[in-house]
């Protein structure tokens, strides 16, 4: 019993310890803020669809994830290189993940080195990027971009166009 206890415990902490590097300064963005962009996330087959507003609040970034319909899912805000729950939604450890993973994303390549520690991050050959714990980003334009994660996770990111409504 004492070693299926130590097992978990063992199991809750390294899960912990794998999270998604944040930069140590919030770096210029390849976009101006505030930016609306659409995720499609697809796992196992299925697919959602989502709307994040990511805007600036002087050194602080707020990040609210919606649904189609508009109800908030996750709102974070990224302060002094750690997250603070914004609101009363409950906690979210996927977006969270997710808003780490696309701030690397967004983040210019020129940037990249002053931002994330070097054992963090890998610039691939054919221009996609790895990010621990287990993030890969191909671009098919700096908006527009695909997050895979190892454990068959996928994000389709863009900007939302004029045309569409959130």
């Amino acid at each position: 019993m004492s070693r299926l206890l130590l097992l978990g415990i063992g199991l809750l902490l390294s899960a912990c310890a794998a999270r998604t590097p944040l930069p140590s300064s919030l770096p210029e963005l390849a976009t101006p803020l505030p930016v609306t962009l659409h995720i499609q996330r697809e796992q196992a087959g299925a697919q959602q669809f989502w709307w994040l507003v990511l805007q600036a609040e002087g050194s602080t970034l707020r990040w609210s994830l919606f649904d189609p319909l508009g109800v908030p899912l996750a709102r974070q805000l990224l302060q002094d290189g750690a997250w603070r729950a914004d609101g009363l939604l409950p906690p979210n450890g996927e977006a969270r993940e997710l808003f780490a993973a696309l701030l690397f994303a967004l983040t210019p390549t020129d940037a990249l080195a002053a931002s994330y520690a070097p054992a963090t991050w890998q610039l691939l050959a054919d221009g996609q990027r790895r990010l621990t714990p287990g993030w890969r980003i191909s671009y098919r334009s700096p908006l527009d971009f695909t997050l895979n994660h190892a454990q068959g996770l996928s994000y389709r990111v863009n900007v939302r166009s004029d045309q569409e409504i959130p």
